[in-house]
């Protein structure tokens, strides 16, 4: 089984072939998200702490959360869902993933280090991955450089560099997208929507004022006209009795 080591803190990731059973039995009846202590899988995991993320099994079925066996599945599936990306709108299928309890059917287990132990591990914990992105919202950027609304923060964004394939040409920056950008644009585009909003209302206002008046004007010539059928009908039978 291949177990594949991922080391928040410093961004590293490894992963370790171990053929042992007696040493993968520790991880045996586990669920997802359960915290093994790493010192029966070898003597340079001595004092780790790891948490169980996940796995594969060896025709590649993915484990799922929740689902408390462990054999396969087949679960009917839709949007939100783990272990599933849907093609359309509202789109279900019935698919096949593997229950969140470890056993040695699994050709990957997924493994993050929760508690780090004495030795260094080369690849896993003596390394440091920077972040390849920063952050894209407006309020991240100001909580890490710490800003005021007052400044301006398509100044702080980080950028990075990209080298061409093309060793001709030269490299470039790339900057992202700034989301929730407070511009005068914006504050515009705000003030208008809200300026639809309000003429639409006086409109709905209007409109339903209008309407009440046309239906109290025809339920009025609705009586009017009933209480002259009223008046013709009785003067009629007052007529047909003086005849008698």
């Amino acid at each position: 089984m291949k177990l594949n080591i991922a080391n928040v803190a410093n961004g590293c990731q490894k992963t370790f072939d171990i053929d042992d059973e007696r040493k993968l039995r520790v991880f045996y009846d586990k669920r997802i998200s359960a915290e093994v202590p790493g010192d029966s899988v070898g003597d340079e995991f001595k004092g780790f702490v790891f948490r169980i993320t996940g796995g594969n099994d060896k025709q590649g079925f993915p484990m799922k959360q929740g689902v408390l066996t462990e054999g396969r599945r087949r679960l009917l599936l839709s949007e939100g869902h783990s272990c599933y990306r849907p093609r359309r709108t509202g789109e279900r299928r019935r698919k096949s993933v593997r229950g969140c309890i470890v056993n040695s059917d699994l050709s990957v287990l997924s493994l993050v280090v929760v508690k780090q132990g004495e030795a260094e591990i080369p690849g896993l914990t003596d390394g440091n991955v920077p972040k390849r992105l920063g952050p894209k919202r407006a309020s991240n950027i100001r909580k890490l450089f710490n800003l005021t609304k007052e400044d301006d923060v398509r100044k702080f964004v980080i950028r990075r560099e990209v080298t061409p394939k093309n060793p001709e040409k030269k490299p470039y920056t790339k900057a992202p997208k700034i989301q929730r950008l407070v511009t005068p644009r914006t504050l515009m585009h705000k003030r208008r929507i809200v300026t639809l909003q309000r003429r639409q209302q006086e409109k709905s206002k209007e409109a339903a004022a209008e309407y009440a008046q046309l239906l109290a004007k025809r339920q009025k010539e609705s009586r009017e006209r009933k209480e002259e059928l009223r008046r013709r009908r009785s003067s009629a039978s007052r007529n047909s009795a003086s005849k008698q």
